[in-house]
């Protein structure tokens, strides 16, 4: 099994939209729902040229996506806490089935997020936007993180919160759990539940061990 990490295993969402919020509002824009799916589950690059896209500023992506790291960094440092289920599930799962996070985010805010959240040392494998060259909506990092595992994608599972990690997962041939982090927005996944302590997640789970 596969988990993305930030808005699905740990609490980051919250500081990334305040980071994104500032940047909206330096260049004359609202920050809502709207704006929030121009920039989730993207890469810091990618979401630099988004954002360059949406402020009408052509070419400027690195210098924003420079601008967001450097936004990001200072609220990781305040800490993470898991998300409700998160722990719980991981745990539950550790020892029986191989795991891994695979996440579009730089090594060091992974590393960061899941140690504030409390959840370093239970995975197997930890990949980063780092370790391949194309990162999610493409397949790569969850075909890379199958192999590490040494797990068949079409026999495994991913968990993820936004609509870029779900089409990495799809293209990957993997089996998506979707627990969408903003609300109103319909994951075309294979399951959904509201959170990961969700009872009926917890029982698919235990099925799958």
């Amino acid at each position: 099994m596969v988990f993305d990490c930030d808005g699905l295993l740990v609490d980051t969402e919250p500081g990334w939209t305040r980071a994104e919020t500032v940047l909206f509002a330096e260049n004359g824009f609202p920050f809502g729902v709207e704006q929030k799916q121009v920039v989730i589950g993207r890469t810091l690059e990618a979401a630099g040229e988004a954002m360059a896209v949406y402020f009408g500023r052509t070419g400027d992506g690195p210098a924003l996506a420079k601008q967001l790291h450097d936004l990001v960094t200072v609220e990781l440092a305040a800490g993470a806490d898991p998300l409700p289920g998160a722990r719980a599930l991981v745990a539950a799962l550790r020892g029986r089935v191989p795991i891994a996070v695979a996440s579009n985010s730089p090594r060091a805010f992974v590393v960061a997020a899941l140690a504030s959240a409390g959840l370093d040392n239970l995975f197997d494998h930890v990949l980063a936007a780092e370790d391949v060259t194309d990162a999610k909506p493409a397949p790569d990092l969850y075909l890379a993180a199958c192999a590490a595992l040494d797990a068949d994608p079409a026999r495994s599972v991913a968990f993820e919160d936004s609509a870029t990690g779900v089409t990495a997962a799809r293209k990957a041939g993997m089996y998506v759990v979707g627990v969408p982090s903003l609300p109103g927005v319909v994951l075309e996944t294979d399951a959904t539940y509201p959170t990961l302590e969700d009872k009926a997640l917890t029982a698919w789970a235990a099925r799958h061990r």
